[in-house]
């Protein structure tokens, strides 16, 4: 007859505690990780948003500079340039721009991009406007009857 002893061995036990400790730094790690990849991924999108911000609103002012030395012609000049839009991100629906005599604004009454542009100020006429900025793909900056504003339409030509 066969006889069988039990024995106390605890190798069986510390190898299932040493499995059970590897998958939770797995665990710990792989948490870790998508913390900071979604951390990086969000201050991307951030830097995007400020780029193309800044990009549209360099253009913008540009063109107001433009409009002001078309203005500075004398007589009965008018100006019309149209700016493309680049889109971003953030939610463009709480975005406004205002135009005044020596600054560009973009008013974000959501976030973190509000944005001011100086302007020279120097046209013949005064500067005013304010759009909002909601699925808008193009702004028309317009010097037309001694005031230089900013539109979402096409100017009407004047015969």
């Amino acid at each position: 007859m066969k006889r069988q002893h039990l024995t106390n061995d605890t190798r069986a036990a510390a190898t299932e505690l040493g499995y059970i400790f590897t998958f939770l730094l797995g665990v710990l790690l792989m948490s870790m990780f998508s913390v900071w990849a979604w951390d990086i991924e969000t201050n991307t999108r951030l830097r995007w948003n400020e780029e193309a911000i800044q990009a549209n609103m360099d253009d913008i002012a540009a063109a107001v500079e433009r409009a002001d030395e078309a203005s500075r012609l004398g007589g009965n000049v008018s100006y019309a340039e149209e700016i493309a839009w680049r889109p971003t991100e953030a939610d463009e629906s709480l975005f406004w721009l205002e135009l005044h005599e020596t600054s560009l604004i973009l008013i974000d009454e959501g976030g973190p991009l509000d944005t001011e542009i100086s302007l020279s100020g120097t046209g013949s006429g005064t500067h005013e406007g304010r759009v909002p900025l909601a699925g808008v793909e193009r702004i028309w900056v317009v010097h037309d009857d001694g005031m230089t504003f900013l539109s979402l339409d096409r100017p009407q030509a004047v015969q």
